[in-house]
């Protein structure tokens, strides 16, 4: 193990405690329910645009994304920056309407919107499964690129890096809520930021300047310098799936859906935007060209995910390389909690409390429920971490794709469209569902196109032939939302 860089990340996690613990002791302020899950609608524009970034970006941004670049090339890198309006279709198509409806319907969850929306119990039921499966391999992602990121750059065993990872960040998610995520996102944001352009600048540097690194890369591979990659991958059917999947279907995605809850005002919306729209831009520009110009320096990789921790300790001495795996750490903490809380109110509010009503008004019952369902959550997803992939790009896009399916029409189409029904919108998720099950499971690609293209061309026909067999469910406006 190597100490220089163990000390830096250990006064980190320290201080992630320290604002988990504050936000622990915010807990006894108003309705727990509101302030546990949604930290009482309370965030400013800075904070919002951080918890957003820390929702996507991920151990695949910092991890799986600069090792698909080290693999393929700078083609990849250009790939990587049709993220960069994620946050301005997120935040403008969910963000303003979502949230007025959600204080409207005093809704907590998605899945409470969703009820308010079309009154279906069996849709909630639907959608809460569909949420939990894909979220615990989301999650796995996260957690096997934080033991990677531990076992690469700071010699500590695969194994013991992901139970130190994993309790964690259970421990503080468990006991500071939303409110704990939330600040920590802001911190982690801030590190993802500084930690970036540090790299990318060490790294052009150590290659001996750009035109020196791409000429390098020339020499390796031709086709590293391609458009389309080595391997001529990026086509256009791969490129036009990459968009859908990875930024317009992230306005489908749960829990960027959530953080439209929460913020406080349309100033926080706004400035959200732009602030958020700046930082992924240099985050993915950042990491995916460090990515692709490390194969300059460390050319005989075998397996692609260790560049960004190769280089860390190539490229950096000792304790920089500390400061800076905080980067890639602050991304992967950041995401896990995010899908981790989302995941427990799933199980608290949407499950639990829809089936047991009467225990709604025990707020110490709801407390102490919520934090062991949480760290339970958090346990089960690290002993799924144990096996990891090679390339764990590819399982977090599956993930990515399964939510976007069951949930991105009958989202946008329920705030968009007045006649949107429950018949519809049922039909859409289980069409979405079963389609990109299928076509993933058994490696289809119509037409050379991810499975995720079909599948939401099917789901949004599915919900306008359903849509006409079915009754209209206006959303019941002005009440609190119970299921």
């Amino acid at each position: 193990m190597q100490i220089e860089i163990i000390l830096p990340l250990a006064g980190y996690l320290l201080l992630v405690f320290a604002l988990s613990f504050y936000a622990w002791t915010r807990r006894n302020q108003g309705s727990f329910l509101q302030e546990y899950f949604l930290g009482s609608r309370s965030m400013g524009g800075f904070v919002l645009a951080m918890t957003l970034i820390g929702t996507y970006v991920s151990a695949s941004s910092f991890i799986g994304g600069p090792g698909a670049a080290y693999k393929y090339g700078l083609g990849w890198v250009l790939l990587s920056m049709i993220q960069l309006p994620t946050m301005l279709l997120s935040l403008g198509i969910l963000g303003k309407k979502f949230a007025i409806l959600a204080r409207r319907y005093n809704a907590i969850t998605l899945n409470d919107m969703l009820y308010a929306r079309y009154g279906s119990r069996l849709l909630v039921w639907l959608a809460s499964i569909s949420l939990l499966i894909a979220f615990i391999g989301a999650m796995a992602v996260q957690f096997i690129g934080g033991a990677r990121l531990l076992e690469t750059a700071a010699g500590i065993p695969y194994d013991t890096g992901l139970l130190i990872f994993g309790v964690t960040i259970a421990l503080y998610t468990a006991f500071g809520g939303f409110r704990a995520s939330v600040l920590n996102d802001a911190m982690q944001g801030i590190v993802m930021l500084v930690g970036t352009l540090l790299l990318i600048v060490a790294v052009i540097h150590a290659a001996g300047g750009l035109h020196s690194a791409v000429d390098k890369l020339q020499r390796i591979d031709p086709a590293l310098i391609d458009p389309h990659g080595s391997d001529q991958i990026l086509s256009m059917p791969f490129m036009a799936s990459f968009w859908v999947l990875v930024c317009f279907g992230v306005i489908g995605l749960p829990n960027t859906a959530v953080r439209c809850i929460s913020y406080r005002d349309s100033k926080a919306l706004h400035r959200g935007i732009i602030i958020g729209t700046i930082v992924i831009g240099i985050l993915m520009l950042g990491m995916h060209l460090a990515g692709a110009l490390g194969r300059a320096i460390v050319p005989n990789l075998t397996v692609p995910d260790q560049v960004l921790p190769t280089l860390m300790i190539t490229v950096l001495p000792p304790l920089a390389a500390g400061l800076f795996l905080a980067a890639p750490m602050a991304a992967i903490m950041s995401n896990i909690n995010a899908h981790l809380l989302q995941a427990s109110a799933t199980m608290i509010k949407d499950l639990y409390l829809s089936a047991w009503p009467q225990r709604m008004g025990d707020e110490r019952h709801i407390k102490r429920i919520s934090s062991v369902t949480t760290l339970l959550l958090g346990l089960l997803v690290l002993l799924a971490s144990l096996r990891p992939p090679e390339m764990i790009i590819w399982l977090n896009l599956l993930a990515f794709g399964g939510l976007e399916a069951v949930f991105l029409w009958p989202l946008v189409l329920g705030l968009y469209w007045e006649r949107a029904n429950a018949a519809g919108a049922l039909s859409s998720m289980i069409s979405g569902a079963v389609c990109y099950t299928l076509l993933a499971s058994f490696n289809l690609h119509l037409a050379g196109f991810h499975p995720i293209v079909p599948a939401l061309l099917l789901s949004l026909l599915a919900f306008m032939v359903g849509n006409r067999f079915g009754k209209a469910s206006p959303a019941p406006a002005g009440q609190s939302v119970s299921h």
